[in-house]
């Protein structure tokens, strides 16, 4: 049968010299992922060129004349996101596939889920399915898969090994999906009526840049999440009340996220604050579609890092001075009660409760040191140079029972926090005389079991090991040549405080008045937190030393207080901390009359 004749072929395929099937759109401009249109006035026939070379000129002209009519109907009121294929890649050339975006999905649910439960894996997944009709959607699954590529490290499927040298596959693969998902949203207007995907697309893009130890870039996107909730009205109330119970929820939960972390990531970076609780808690029986499991463990996150408010962060970062001995004393009092000896939660919450934990305790008491409120001879414990001791052992019990995986799930952020115990409990260990019976577990041992757990888990030997080497070799040489790469098996029947972890539904529900007595102040009373805490006041500090210049916090990745100052390794730029130095910290004890 003859070719049916075409009379006129399409603008592209006029322009690329190829035959077109006359359709609208013709298989051609399909492929290529280029605009079908019949525009152009014929002209003569011109020189051969390549096709190669007019494909990205029409593919570059499109887009920005898309661009330029985006922009027009935005300024005349009416803005819907573009579809990404006005911006995409060739099909060939495109790295988000239907199994990878399954796989990535899966992941989310079955591992980050419980400690982020802001998305509705129904409603994602119907997004999915029209993921190319929405730059909004496309943007936000591929910042999901480029963030579980990047923090928790989901395995690329069939992905040789990494050479030498080499970035692992789950990396390249995700900063790939990182780049291509701003590059769209730089395409479109996002920021004057933005959505809740807009949201944890901009959470999403914080995630994965502080995987990758870009801070700066990390803090932007926190800050344009934070803001663009503000926008949409999550810190409001009374913007709750149209919404049905999906989106209702999941904005809630965002808010709510968003709050714990910006409060995290403000103790390790020293940022201002910008949420507060405004707004109730999210309950853990209002959706019926999802294990109570996963809300009960984040409504203990959000109790966590509530105390941690405006007049913490202000002191924190030498904003204000007006602490009291007692204040902090409360506020210890308050951290070491806030979970349960039982927690109702899955297991990789339990990893990040605990390890935020200890971690939480261990920052207020740097803040004590650092303002010269602690005492050899105090009653309490945690105000005492003693109190890491107590925090380590804890930590080294809680971490003795959990799974691997369900630590590296929370990407270098756990590993961070591990990290500042560590080098806390190493200058106390320096400078605090200890008599621990030989027979005993002591401090040493303490050290030397967080030190291992460091080291085997992924991103932790390589990022942040060597540094912590470096500085239990400078300040305890005698202890840097036992120092193990895998952890002991110790005897926990011989530490005093034992914590049992049950990860199923027998424990007590969050609602039940067994779970009610565990909660922290702040969890058991209703919004806004009422902290329990007295207002901070100045109170004289007798013999102590002038307050040093703030540059920073204790022995986070930034307090390798014992360090000289020095370029950080791997690419890990090391900050001073509270107490900046080991010397510091001698001097400290020593003024106070207790060395």
């Amino acid at each position: 049968m003859p070719a049916t004749s075409v009379k006129r072929a399409c603008d592209a395929c006029h322009r690329r010299k190829v035959k077109c099937d006359g359709r609208n759109p013709c298989r051609n401009c399909s492929h290529a992922g280029l605009k079908c249109t019949f525009d152009a006035i014929p002209l003569k026939k011109g020189p051969k060129g390549s096709r190669a070379k007019v494909i990205s000129e029409l593919r570059e002209t499109q887009q920005r004349h898309a661009h330029l009519a985006f922009r027009a109907s935005d300024l005349s009121g009416s803005s819907p996101p573009l579809s990404p294929l006005a911006f995409a890649r060739p099909m060939q050339q495109r790295i988000l596939t239907p199994e990878l975006v399954a796989a990535c999905t899966d992941y989310f649910f079955q591992h980050m889920y419980p400690t982020m439960p802001i998305l509705h894996r129904a409603r994602l997944e119907q997004a999915i399915v029209g993921i190319y009709d929405s730059s909004e959607t496309y943007c936000l699954v591929t910042s999901l898969c480029a963030f579980m590529m990047i923090q928790p490290g989901m395995k690329v499927p069939a992905a040789p090994p990494a050479r030498p040298g080499e970035h692992p596959a789950h990396i390249t693969t995700g900063v790939a999906m990182l780049e291509e998902a701003l590059r769209v949203r730089k395409a479109y207007e996002y920021i004057e009526s933005p959505t809740l995907a807009t949201v944890i697309t901009s959470f999403f893009f914080f995630a994965c840049f502080f995987g990758l130890d870009k801070h700066n870039t990390a803090w932007f996107h926190l800050r344009e999440a934070t803001t663009l909730s503000q926008i949409l009205g999550l810190q409001d109330e009374a913007s709750y009340k149209s919404l049905d119970f999906i989106e209702s929820s999941r904005r809630r939960r965002t808010f709510w996220l968003l709050f714990v972390t910006e409060r995290a990531y403000a103790l390790q970076r020293h940022r201002p604050l910008t949420l507060h609780p405004t707004i109730n808690l999210p309950r853990s029986d209002e959706d019926a579609t999802e294990p109570t499991l996963a809300i009960t463990g984040f409504l203990y996150l959000v109790g966590l890092f509530a105390p941690f408010d405006d007049v913490f962060v202000a002191l924190w970062n030498k904003a204000r001075s007006d602490c009291s001995t007692s204040w902090l004393a409360q506020l210890q009092h308050q951290l070491a009660e806030a979970l349960p000896a039982t927690l109702q939660s899955t297991e990789t919450q339990v990893a990040d409760l605990r390890t935020s934990q200890q971690w939480l305790r261990t920052m207020v008491w740097q803040l004590s040191i650092s303002n010269g409120f602690l005492s050899s001879s105090s009653p309490d414990s945690s105000m005492t140079f003693k109190y890491p001791i107590e925090i380590a052992r804890d930590l080294v019990m809680v971490t003795g029972r959990l799974s691997q995986q369900s630590m590296e799930v929370h990407g270098i952020g756990l590993i961070e926090k591990l990290f500042d115990v560590a080098c806390t409990l190493t200058d106390v260990i320096a400078c605090v005389p200890i008599n621990t019976p030989s027979i005993e577990i002591g401090p040493r041992d303490y050290l030397n079991q967080v030190v291992a757990l460091i080291s085997t888990l992924r991103g932790g030997e390589s990022r942040f090991l060597p540094l912590l080497l470096q500085k239990v070799s400078d300040t305890l040489p005698e202890l840097a040549a036992p120092i193990v790469r895998k952890p002991l098996q110790l005897d926990c029947s011989r530490i005093d405080r034992r914590i049992e972890e049950v990860f199923d539904d027998s424990s007590p529900s969050v609602d039940s008045p067994q779970s009610a007595a565990y909660l922290s102040p702040t969890m058991a009373s209703p919004l806004p937190f009422s902290n329990s805490l007295p207002t901070p006041t100045s109170q004289p500090r007798a013999n102590m030393p002038p307050e040093a210049p703030y540059t920073g916090r204790v022995g986070g990745v930034a307090g390798t207080r014992n360090l000289p100052p020095m370029a950080g390794l791997n690419g890990l730029t090391p900050f001073a901390g509270l107490v900046t130095s080991n010397e510091q910290f001698h001097s400290l004890y020593q003024t106070a009359g207790y060395a």
